[in-house]
């Protein structure tokens, strides 16, 4: 709720000072760190900068406005919509996630003709599993909550077990992550550390392994989760997003078919039913092809390289 709270009034600042043509605090508190990337700059002889992040670009926005040289600029946006403050941001291009985006970011203020609807790029590694489209059952479900874990995920974590059983899908695994959040990470052991068929974590910097195991997976619509998952052929079910941002992550995924979004009351008998259904997953993952190329990271170096020519 408070990260809900804080995003919707950055939304509001940001909105309002477009339409009066003045920067946030956003914008003058990242425009101090333009000598220590001017250093960097001038040190490295780039020939781009490519910044997968609001904070740097508007940096090198403010050291465009005030004389510095700079190469080719390139900021890529990690979420399906257009988030408060990119509108006072000046990149030379803005690699953003689908199509769709295109006019959302056009009424933000974003020109057109520098937009570029490619992807969001994953590390070289995360590919398609072919074992999703194999086996008709389902061995392993994984469920994230993000790099803090999510408010219902011991609940979550209960109720898929008791549906699995249910469901006549007793060695079914679920694999749980939950993120930096201690105390979450304390609670779940204690409530299964003694289950076989659950395997609680805390932080993992290898979670690509286990989104490469699962045939399921429950997580929030954040963008680079959401689409890490189409690419890997991951049949999804979103839990409650945090953030408009989230939401908007959620509702293109959900319109193309790409995952479900069940109401926080349906989310695991509706979860249970994609994980007792072969043809939905497979009708999942037809969908994420038609929609996510797959990792588009080297076509973006590809796309550079002719930018910078």
């Amino acid at each position: 709720a408070v990260f809900r709270g804080v995003y919707h009034i950055g939304r509001a600042v940001s909105t309002f000072n477009h339409n009066i043509n003045i920067k946030s605090p956003v914008y003058y508190a990242n425009a101090g760190m333009a000598g220590h990337l001017a250093e960097v700059i001038e040190k490295g002889h780039y020939d781009a900068i490519v910044m997968p992040h609001l904070y740097p670009v508007e940096t090198i926005t403010w050291m465009k406005r005030n004389g510095y040289r700079l190469p080719l600029t390139v900021a890529v946006a990690t979420d399906y919509t257009s988030i408060p403050f990119w509108e006072e941001t000046d990149s030379d291009y803005y690699v953003i996630p689908h199509e769709d985006c295109v006019e959302d970011f056009v009424r933000r203020g974003i020109d057109r003709d520098k937009l570029i609807p490619l992807g969001i790029p994953a590390p070289r590694d995360y590919t398609a599993n072919d074992k999703r489209t194999a086996n008709d059952t389902c061995s392993d479900i994984l469920v994230m909550g993000g790099s803090m874990g999510a408010g219902r995920m011991s609940q979550i974590v209960g109720e898929l077990r008791g549906g699995l059983i249910k469901n006549g899908m007793p060695e079914c695994s679920i694999t749980a992550v939950c993120g930096n959040n201690e105390k979450l990470h304390a609670r779940m052991l204690e409530s299964y550390g003694n289950d076989r068929h659950i395997n609680v974590l805390g932080y993992v910097n290898n979670v690509y392994d286990y989104m490469n195991k699962c045939d399921v997976i429950f997580t929030k619509p954040g963008g680079l989760t959401a689409t890490q998952s189409a690419i890997m052929r991951i049949p999804a079910v979103f839990m409650e997003p945090l953030s408009d941002c989230e939401k908007a992550n959620s509702g293109l995924f959900v319109r193309h078919g790409m995952a479900i979004a069940p109401k926080r009351e349906n989310l695991v008998d509706e979860g249970m039913a994609l994980i007792s259904s072969w043809s939905r997953r497979q009708q999942m993952i037809e969908a994420q092809k038609r929609c996510i190329k797959g990792n588009c990271g080297m076509e973006l170096v590809h796309i550079i390289e002719e930018l910078c020519r």
